[in-house]
């Protein structure tokens, strides 16, 4: 059990008491494959929970995504064995839309290798993580010296 391991999933959890119509489960078990391999010097600023897939009615992709101070982790344990982890750094990430729909919302972020699909996320919550992962994802770009 690492550092992370009780604040990621304290995190996800009261992201889930703020927006219950959120469609997840297991998020100790996400919030563990996260705090795997996340880097001693990293700092947890923003959490919250969703499914990565592109279909609403895919109810079994579960995922918790952690910014950090360094990058963007999406940790997936998959219901038997193994787990499925993404990371996307500032200088990958290029764009970020949101879409509402009728009972829930998606989330696209466009890398540049992948086109990853947020969804089943509560409505209510789209402009929070829009807006958290955008500034956050800005403001290293520049700091980076991508956006002059």
């Amino acid at each position: 059990m690492g550092k992370y391991d009780n604040e990621v999933c304290r995190q996800a959890r009261q992201f889930k008491r703020k927006y219950p119509f959120t469609v997840t489960w297991r998020l100790k078990k996400h919030a563990r494959i996260v705090n795997i391999h996340m880097n001693p010097d990293e700092k947890i600023l923003y959490v919250f929970t969703a499914q990565k897939n592109d279909n609403p009615f895919d109810l079994f992709s579960s995922c918790v995504v952690v910014l950090t101070n360094r990058r963007l982790l999406i940790g997936r344990k998959r219901l038997f064995f193994g787990y499925f982890l993404d990371a996307i750094t500032p200088d990958m990430f290029n764009d970020l839309s949101v879409i509402s729909c009728v009972l829930w919302g998606k989330i696209h972020i466009d890398t540049v290798k992948e086109f990853v699909t947020l969804s089943n996320i509560s409505k209510r919550a789209l402009p929070e993580i829009e807006t958290q992962v955008t500034t956050y994802m800005m403001h290293e770009k520049k700091r980076m010296g991508f956006n002059k």
